[in-house]
């Protein structure tokens, strides 16, 4: 069976207030052609389809353009809901799209209930879990612990347990959306830790076949059966190395990925992240290739030029994001502070500033816990505050 694995489209999404919806549309174009011309048994989108809870009328308007060329396609789609949709706006109709082979899985309760596809091989069992946030599913699974490895770990209980009553030979796939250990994070994902906790292990999916995940937005191979597709557009200057692509996975009769082929999306424009003195950028050769590229501009002169803006559009006209980061000694406490912070998330800057307000004793075991579960209870208010009817 051929799957065409995407996810993390972000439909409504703008890059340093660069609207994305014509490039988001050609994605999608082109998802439906590879659909058509690759011969794509079924379609796995792995979160995220909407950049927001309440997505703009033109990201929901695309959404509904997609559907239907699917579902002309003749090619079954299943869909999970991420971190950053509203599951329950994301659901509603699922049960009358589902008619047309579009398969939507934004209900935490139905993650042992598969999707049920067959080829000339016999059946494959495709289980969508939904983003789980581990504060509002905990008690609906019975998950001892409120962390991401606890409820995913019940979630796959169930699956493991639904395939078990399957015929033997069944084959098994698992759409996801979750930080697994080993992937390698960019600036666009939006912070999913708990409790200090930001990763759930590999092995929490053990007994599938194929496990296609989405919330990380570079392309990504955990183990040969365990796969990021990453996101189709680059939605920050940190994936300016990025190759963005889907995964074509051709699952074989025994189960095993026989083939996993990395097809590549369109680029709207080239990024590209210049750094150093306003003039040197300007008459270095060297960049020429940029020129026609977004641009993130590092500028580290001692002191800040005039216009550098509008002196940098001159050369790169697509210049959206400017940073100073002026040339200073070693001892310089700009520096230092910098240093410190860099890297770090929110939780661990909270205990640097403790330590510094203390004179260098950080919070203890009982202190920390305070910390994590106030930044948990802010984010989880945010969950709840996207899924209300108010």
């Amino acid at each position: 069976m051929r799957l065409l694995h995407t996810s993390d489209w972000h439909l409504g999404r703008s890059f340093h207030r660069v609207a994305l919806l014509d490039a988001q549309a050609s994605f999608l174009d082109h998802l439906v052609a590879t659909v058509r011309e690759r011969a794509v048994d079924a379609v796995l989108v792995a979160g995220d389809v909407y950049d927001r809870a309440v997505p703009p009328l033109t990201a929901v308007e695309l959404f509904d353009t997609a559907l239907h060329r699917l579902a002309d396609a003749g090619v079954p789609t299943v869909m999970i809901s991420g971190n950053h949709d509203s599951a329950r706006r994301l659901g509603v109709g699922a049960g009358l799209i589902e008619r047309a082979g579009i398969h939507l899985r934004t209900d935490p309760a139905g993650a042992g209930t598969p999707v049920v596809l067959a080829d000339a091989h016999g059946d494959v069992a495709l289980y969508g879990l939904p983003y789980l946030e581990p504060a509002l599913v905990r008690e609906q699974f019975g998950a001892e612990k409120a962390g991401h490895e606890a409820v995913l770990s019940a979630a796959m209980d169930r699956v493991r347990a639904d395939l078990a009553s399957r015929p033997e030979g069944t084959r098994s796939v698992v759409l996801a959306h979750a930080f697994v250990a080993g992937g390698e994070a960019s600036d666009s994902e939006r912070d999913i830790t708990v409790g200090g906790v930001d990763s759930v292990p590999a092995g929490v999916f053990d007994g599938v076949d194929y496990v296609a995940l989405g919330h990380l937005h570079g392309s990504q191979t955990l183990t040969p059966r365990v796969r990021y597709s990453g996101s189709p557009l680059a939605y920050s200057f940190s994936e300016a190395d990025h190759r963005k692509t889907m995964w074509l996975i051709d699952l074989g009769a025994d189960g095993a990925v026989e083939t996993a082929e990395r097809v590549d999306c369109p680029v709207p424009r080239p990024l590209a992240r210049i750094r150093g003195r306003l003039d040197d950028l300007l008459a270095d050769p060297g960049l020429t290739r940029h020129e026609e590229s977004w641009v993130e501009a590092t500028l580290t002169d001692p002191v800040r030029p005039a216009e550098p803006m509008a002196r940098l559009a001159e050369r790169f006209p697509h210049t959206l994001h400017l940073v100073f980061e002026p040339e200073r000694t070693e001892g310089d406490p700009v520096v230092s502070y910098a240093r410190r912070l860099r890297g770090r998330d929110d939780r661990q800057i909270a205990e640097d500033f403790v330590a510094h307000v203390r004179g260098g004793t950080g919070p203890d075991g009982a202190e920390r816990t305070v910390l994590y579960g106030a930044f948990d209870a802010v984010r989880v208010d945010a969950a709840q505050r996207e899924v209300s009817d108010r």
